[in-house]
Order: structure tokens, then sequence, then C-alpha cells
């Protein structure tokens, strides 16, 4: 009597741990660029100063974002 309750209760276990499985990533888009970074995002939404293309004004764009969230620049003006 104990044996068919064994069984169904080790299916039940399969089953769960089937259900725990990793998805398929076949599926998934993968978005890759072999382009720099600052050769994208030729739209109106971009930073002032910044030219699609031109990596210096990249550059400076970073330093001017870097700076900006830098909490020793923005309480020592006051």
């Amino acid at each position: 009597m104990k044996t068919p309750a064994r069984a169904a209760a080790l299916a039940a276990a399969l089953g769960l741990l089937a259900a725990c499985g990793e998805t398929s990533t076949a599926d998934q888009t993968v978005r890759k660029s072999d382009r720099p970074a600052y050769e994208g995002a030729a739209n109106p939404y971009v930073a002032d100063g910044w030219k699609p293309g031109d990596a210096a004004s990249w550059e400076q764009q970073m330093r001017t974002r870097a700076q900006g969230q830098n909490e020793y620049s923005r309480t020592s003006g006051g």
C-alpha cells in the first residue's frame, strides 16, 4: 500500500522539478553592437553638446554627466 503512494509522491515531485527548469533563450533577442558607444543614438533625445559619431564630444559629455553625479562637487558650492 505504501508503494503506490510513494510512486505518486515521486511522480508529483519530479513534475514540480521539471516545471522549475530554465526557460529557453533561443527565442529571446540579444542586441549586440560592434560599434563604439559614441556612434549610436542619432535621435532628438540625445544630450546637448553631444554629436553622434564624435568621440571627443562623447567623452566630454560622459565627464560632464559624471561630474553632475559627484556629491563633492554638488555640495561644495554652498
